[in-house]
């Protein structure tokens, strides 16, 4: 984490906010955009950006084709962009005298923990050299199985690898609002959030813009894998003015999802942001509050139901008696061997199994409580 003078901040911006709702990259306002980060990269900050707007990028330099909207063509249409937009980032930055280094993820690079290392590295030798990375999905490769999906929820990942203090994510809405200020006159921004909960989601929505594929809940979600890792969440308009040096001093601006606990350590990190789950365990209210209350591993007796085919290694969602998600771990046992042992103790295990890995079936280290 840095100190609280110089912040390490994600900016993530949206297709709608490079293109100003046109088809075509705002070069004029990417300039704006880059002169705020340079201002805060000489001032001793360290700037990560994750950048929407390849395929529109790729549209534009083919000369608008009428295309099928097939896979493979917006596959097409992101390889022809991803080298347009690089090369605009790379200009643009160059007029400050900053360098940029291109990093593309998929879901593939994140869930598996050396590969996960690896761009975590490669981030700080970035900024280690005052290089500004440059993330975006590898649109071009990227199948379904892989892809992370959007930006905003790319951008809460690489708000984790970075160990981030602020993640800002920039759209073409002010904020979040307590109604839809699209129908609504009278909805008010919230200014602040300190919890995501259901009412909260409910007011997000679905996709606000038809340019780009993140809406509003989206952008919660990202938030709330961000705050969970510790780090500080804003959501404001694109187009505002000084918005991400606004942001970065911490002026009202937007919509500020405060954080109200420390950073997670490295490892429960990845478990938070990488591997999608495998399977999902039933909790007894015992075992649920010997992890949510007391910091507890997960015993084979507080397990009441086993969902889903895993094996040893694979990240499982820890739920309730009513189904409610409390946490996501590691598997100590595959899903048959855990399947045997639910409800049982923990000195039974040998007897049961043949074979022990110790009496847990998830560390409280490996064990990320939602």
């Amino acid at each position: 984490m840095q100190s609280s003078s110089k912040k390490r901040v994600v900016v993530k911006l949206g297709t709608s906010v490079l293109t100003s709702g046109s088809p075509r990259l705002d070069r004029a306002h990417m300039v704006e955009l880059v002169r705020q980060m340079a201002r805060l990269h000489r001032a001793g900050h360290e700037i990560i950006l994750v950048t929407s707007g390849a395929i529109a990028a790729g549209r534009e330099h083919l000369g608008f084709p009428e295309l099928s909207d097939s896979v493979s063509t917006k596959q097409m249409l992101a390889a022809v962009g991803q080298s347009q937009l690089i090369q605009v980032w790379e200009q643009l930055f160059n007029l400050y005298g900053l360098h940029v280094g291109q990093m593309l993820l998929t879901r593939a690079d994140l869930d598996d923990r050396e590969r996960y290392l690896n761009a975590r590295d490669t981030m700080g030798a970035l900024l280690e050299h005052r290089i500004i990375p440059v993330i975006n999905e590898n649109d071009a490769v990227a199948t379904s199985e892989i892809k992370v999906g959007d930006n905003d929820n790319l951008s809460a990942l690489a708000a984790l690898l970075a160990q981030a203090d602020l993640l800002l994510l920039l759209t073409d809405q002010q904020g979040l609002f307590d109604a839809d200020p699209r129908s609504n006159p009278n909805a008010q921004l919230i200014e602040t959030v300190a919890l995501i909960d259901d009412p909260l989601r409910a007011l997000a929505g679905g996709s606000g813009t038809n340019l780009g594929t993140g809406g509003m809940a989206t952008k919660l979600q990202a938030a709330d894998v961000a705050m969970r890792a510790g780090v500080e969440v804003v959501i404001a308009s694109g187009h505002a003015e000084a918005v991400i040096e606004r942001s970065c001093n911490d002026q009202a601006i937007g919509t500020r999802f405060v954080c109200q606990h420390s950073s997670l350590d490295e490892r429960k990190r990845w478990i938070l942001a990488a591997p999608p789950p495998s399977g999902q365990l039933r909790l007894d209210d015992g075992a649920v509050k010997a992890l949510c209350q007391q910091g507890s591993s997960l015993l084979p007796k507080g397990i009441t139901a086993v969902s889903g085919q895993f094996n040893r290694g694979d990240t499982l969602l820890l739920q309730d008696g009513d189904g409610r998600t409390v946490g996501r771990g590691i598997a100590r046992y595959n899903s048959s061997d855990m399947s045997e042992l639910q409800g049982q103790h923990s000195r039974d295990i040998e007897t049961i199994l043949g074979f022990s890995y110790g009496p847990v079936v998830i560390h409280r280290n490996d064990l990320v409580v939602l």
